[in-house]
């Protein structure tokens, strides 16, 4: 059982009251206000074994800083910061059933969480209250696809449950609600860390605040389409991951290639967290944020950085142990009188080039190139899993899960939406291509994989495939 001690909020009288209430508590003050208090905690957490408890119940990442039970006077904000998180998202009166009552709030308490209702304990409760554990959503029929390595295990998360994230010095506010089986995350989209200088040379938008709201199931099913999707799901602080770009090259011979966001030739305004900013104002990811696994990492290699739209987790591997299996094309790229979309709409040189990784239809995927699934998807421990790597396609641009109508973009979700994105999406959502991927002798990831991300690029798949381009239009039913 655990309970936190802030003198700021609580009066200290109540906290030793319930103390004396309850058994195996684990105290924790905050900022070294314990020491200012008549009662002094730190010699009692070291009695009941300091903070294995609390690393137990809330992860490492959390209790890092603490030190025999007890975080030194000068802990930095962002950890006060982090276990008043934990205290709002309501872990001591929901989790624990404490009885609620009023928190009386210092000015510099009140600053931390502005906008934000605390609900807190004055009294002990009048039972013992059995804590429930956090653990991580339930996955069913999800395949072994590669072993993992001996040495990794998918650890816990402070934010598998509700949770709210409010930063004042980024403005950040993120609230995150489980009722059931849905997850549903608000968020005003701004990053809870630094961003680089937006408009720039190669990005013209000014980040603003917005308001979306997300949901996604707790309860996900792995059925192994390989739907591809626009936003691949939302980082852990409100921020959506979008891969892939709305930039084209076009050519009067009929092909189109998309352009990557992360590559060397266009200037597409990316900041160091491999994010820029849309024309609504919008902040996104293309690519992993260090900034981002910096604040939610732990020990562990595994961190848990986001929730994919289809209701699975998002991590990233500390040691990029785990190798994406994308690799590049071998054939030269066609295509005659080709025009950019990026002003000023230049004639780009595509016909007998090679792949570099520019264009997305430069990568293929090859099964056992690589730990990870065509969606940048493993198996680890029995729970499936998406994977963010430094290498392409960083962010998964499909997913392997059941996915509700709408579930990738903001305000759709499994009650609700218009359909998901995906290569061959029509105006009545995206296009079954099993039977066009047995037409051609492929499976569906590597035709989910060629066509890319919608608008599909059928010309670049053609060639990819090595198919005649009006054969392929017809098996998938496109334009």
């Amino acid at each position: 059982m655990v309970a936190f001690e802030n003198d700021a909020l609580i009066d200290p009288a109540g906290i030793w009251s319930l103390h004396q209430s309850l058994d195996n508590s684990v105290f924790v003050n905050i900022a070294g206000t314990g020491h200012a208090a008549p009662i002094d905690a730190c010699p009692l957490i070291q009695d009941r074994g300091g903070l294995t408890e609390l690393r137990e119940a809330l992860g490492e990442a959390i209790v890092r800083a603490g030190e025999d039970g007890c975080l030194p006077k000068d802990t930095d904000a962002r950890a006060v910061q982090d276990l008043l998180r934990i205290y709002i998202t309501g872990f001591v009166y929901e989790a624990l059933g404490l009885s609620t009552g009023p928190v009386n709030l210092t000015a510099e308490a009140a600053d931390l969480v502005a906008g934000v209702e605390l609900r807190g304990f004055n009294e002990p409760p009048t039972t013992t209250a059995v804590p429930t554990a956090t653990v991580a959503p339930a996955t069913t029929q999800a395949p072994t696809t590669t072993t993992p390595k001996a040495t990794t295990t998918v650890t816990g998360s402070e934010y598998f449950g509700p949770y709210t994230l409010v930063d004042e010095e980024f403005g950040t506010m993120v609230t995150v609600t489980v009722d059931g089986s849905i997850r549903t995350i608000n968020s005003n989209a701004l990053p809870d860390h630094e961003t680089g200088d937006f408009p720039n040379n190669g990005n013209p938008n000014t980040i603003s605040e917005q308001d979306v709201s997300y949901g996604f199931t707790t309860e996900p099913t792995y059925t192994g389409a390989a739907t591809g999707v626009r936003t691949t799901g939302v980082a852990v602080n409100g921020v959506k991951f979008e891969p892939a770009t709305a930039e084209t090259v076009t050519c009067a011979t009929g092909e189109t290639f998309r352009i990557e966001a992360l590559q060397d030739i266009y200037n597409l305004g990316f900041d160091f967290n491999n994010a820029h900013v849309q024309p609504t104002g919008e902040y996104h990811y293309h690519g992993i944020s260090q900034l981002l696994v910096e604040a939610y990492e732990h020990d562990d290699d595994l961190v848990h950085v986001g929730f994919a739209a289809d209701g699975f987790l998002m991590y990233y591997s500390k040691s990029g142990v785990y190798e994406s299996g994308y690799g590049l094309a071998m054939a030269d790229r066609t295509g005659t009188d080709c025009v950019g979309s990026l002003p000023p709409r230049a004639t780009v040189d595509i016909d007998g080039t090679s792949p570099d990784g520019t264009y997305t239809s430069d990568w293929v995927h090859s099964e056992g190139g690589g730990e990870l699934d065509s969606c940048n998807g493993i198996t680890i421990d029995g729970e499936y899993l998406y994977v963010i790597t430094d290498d392409y396609p960083y962010v998964g641009r499909c997913l392997n899960g059941e996915i509700s109508a709408g579930a990738g973009e903001p305000g759709g979700g499994p009650s609700g939406g218009l359909g998901v994105g995906g290569p061959g999406e029509g105006p009545g959502g995206p296009l079954d291509l099993t039977e066009a991927a047995e037409a051609l002798g492929v499976t569906l990831a590597e035709l989910q994989a060629a066509l890319g991300p919608p608008p599909p690029n059928v010309a670049g798949a053609a060639a990819t495939l090595g198919v005649d381009v009006e054969v392929l239009r017809e098996l998938i039913g496109g334009p």
